[in-house]
C-alpha cells in the first residue's frame, strides 16, 4: 500500500528535546503542544516519502498502564492511536517496560501485512535492530529520524543508524515548533496579588508561646526544611524562620485582642489546608459557615461531569498553576449562594480542608501523582493552591468594590 505511518518512542523524542532545549532529559523541564507536534510530524512524513499518511502510533510509558492526560488527548486526536508500555521506578529512577516490545510487534505486523510502504522511526533504542531488518526483507523502506543530539553526537544506536533506508535529524528549529523549555524563576508558582486582609495578620504580633520558641531556635534551624506531604493531601508545618509566623501561629492571631507591630517586610506565608493550622490531637473544627461550604462534586451534575471530562481531556494542559484555576472556576461558577465566595475570600491563604482536599484529588488526574504509591511535589502543591486563590480573587475583588 502506498502509504506511510510514523511510530513514535515518546521517550525518546520528548526525553530528547528536554535535553537540548532544557539541559537535561527530564521531560517536566519542558511544555508539548501535542496537537501541534502531531499535526508537525504528520506533515512531514508526508512530505519525505511523498506518501499520504495512514497512522502515527504514540509509544510511551505509564504507571500501571493507566493513561495520562496526555495520552487521553493524544488517543482522541484523529490519525492517533496510542500504545501504552509500563513505567515502573527502581532506586529512584523511572524506566520504561515493554516500550520497545510493542514497537518491534507493530512495525514487524505492519510490514507482514503490507499495511505501507514506508515506516517512520522516531527512535533511538537499538533493540528495534530486527524489527526494522524484517520490515525491509518485506519491502518496506524504513525512514529513522533523530533528535538534534545537545552535544552534537549521537543520541542513537549506530546500529540502527546503520540499517536505516534514510536518515533525518529533527533540528532544533523544527522541535521548537511545538516545544518548549520551561523557565525556571527559582519560585513554584507566581505570587498572588496584595491582600489587605493578609497584611494585617502580618502586622499582628506572634503568640508568647511562638516567640518564646523562635527566640530559643539555634541560629542554625533557621532554615525551614522542605514540608513534607502527609497522605491526605496535606503538608506538615516545617519549621518557620525567625520572625515569620507559621499556619498555626497565624491562626492564633485571629483572637480578638491582638496589637499591630511590624513585621519584617521579607516574611512569606505558608500554604496550607486547614487541618495543619490545628493542634492534635486538639478537636478544634471549622466554623459551621466554613464547613457548610459546598464541594464541587456536590455543586456539579452528571451532565456537567460528563463535560467536565472531556475538557480535562482535550483543553486542560494539566500544569500545576492551571488545574489550581480551572478548578476554582468551575467551582465559583456553580456556587448557587455567592456568600461562600465572600467567606472563603476572608479566609485566604488557607482552604478549607473538604475543598483543600478535593482540588488536591482533581490535580492527581493530571499526572502531578508521579506514581500511586507517591504524593504531589510540594512546589506543585503551592502552583495548584496558587492558581486556585487566583481565580477566586477577581470576583472577589469584584464584589468587594462593588459593596463600598
Amino acid at each position: 500500500m502506498d502509504r506511510c505511518i510514523v511510530l513514535v518512542d515518546a521517550g525518546y523524542l520528548l526525553g530528547a528535546a528536554a535535553s537540548l532545549l532544557a539541559g537535561e532529559p527530564s521531560r517536566s523541564r519542558i511544555t508539548v503542544d501535542h496537537p501541534a507536534l502531531i499535526q508537525a510530524l504528520r506533515e512531514r512524513a508526508e512530505s519525505e516519502t511523498e506518501r499520504p499518511l495512514l497512522r502515527i502510533y504514540w509509544f510511551d510509558g505509564a504507571p500501571d498502564r493507566v493513561p495520562q492526560p496526555e495520552h487521553r488527548r493524544l488517543r482522541v486526536m484523529p490519525r492517533v492511536t496510542v500504545r501504552l508500555g509500563a513505567l515502573t521506578r527502581s532506586d529512584g529512577r523511572w524506566a520504561q517496560k515493554g516500550v520497545d516490545a510493542a514497537m518491534h510487534a507493530e512495525l514487524t505486523e505492519l510490514a507482514r501485512n503490507r499495511a505501507c510502504s514506508d515506516v517512520v522511526l522516531v527512535t533511538g533504542d537499538g533493540d528495534l535492530l530486527p524489527g526494522m531488518m524484517a520490515a525491509k526483507e518485506h519491502g518496506v523502506a524504513v525512514h529513522l529520524w533523530a533528535v538534534q543530539a545537545a552535544d552534537g553526537d549521537y543520541n542513537q544506536s549506530e546500529d540502527l543508524v546503520a540499517e536505516a533506508d534514510e536518515r533525518r535529524v529533527l533540528d532544533r528549529a523544527w522541535i521548537t515548533q511545538a516545544v518548549r523549555a520551561k523557565e525556571l524563576t527559582g519560585v513554584c508558582a507566581p505570587p498572588p496579588v496584595p491582600r489587605p486582609e493578609i497584611a494585617a495578620i502580618l502586622s499582628a504580633p506572634l503568640p508568647e508561646s511562638a516567640l518564646a520558641a523562635t527566640a530559643e531556635r539555634p541560629a542554625e534551624q533557621n532554615t525551614p526544611p522542605a514540608a513534607a506531604a502527609t497522605a491526605n493531601g496535606t503538608q506538615e508545618r516545617a519549621v518557620a524562620p525567625k520572625g515569620v509566623p507559621t499556619p498555626k501561629d497565624l491562626a492564633a492571631l485571629r483572637a480578638p485582642g491582638a496589637q499591630p507591630v511590624q513585621q519584617p517586610t521579607t516574611a512569606t506565608l505558608r500554604w496550607s489546608s486547614d487541618k495543619g493550622w490545628v493542634d492534635r490531637p486538639g478537636a478544634v473544627t471549622e466554623p459551621p459557615e466554613v464547613a457548610s461550604m459546598p464541594t464541587l462534586a456536590q455543586l456539579t451534575t452528571a451532565e456537567q461531569r460528563w463535560a467536565d471530562r472531556e475538557e480535562d481531556i482535550t483543553t486542560v494542559g494539566g500544569d500545576p498553576y492551571e488545574v489550581g484555576q480551572v478548578f476554582a472556576r468551575r467551582w465559583m461558577s456553580r456556587l448557587g449562594d455567592q456568600g461562600h465566595l465572600q467567606r472563603l475570600s476572608q479566609l485566604y491563604p488557607r482552604i478549607p480542608h473538604r475543598i483543600d482536599g478535593e482540588l488536591l484529588r482533581y490535580a492527581a488526574r493530571f499526572g502531578l501523582l508521579a506514581h500511586k504509591d507517591d504524593q504531589i511535589d510540594e512546589h506543585d502543591r503551592y502552583a495548584i493552591r496558587a492558581g486556585f486563590w487566583r481565580e477566586i480573587d477577581v470576583p472577589a475583588a469584584a464584589e468587594n468594590v462593588a459593596g463600598e
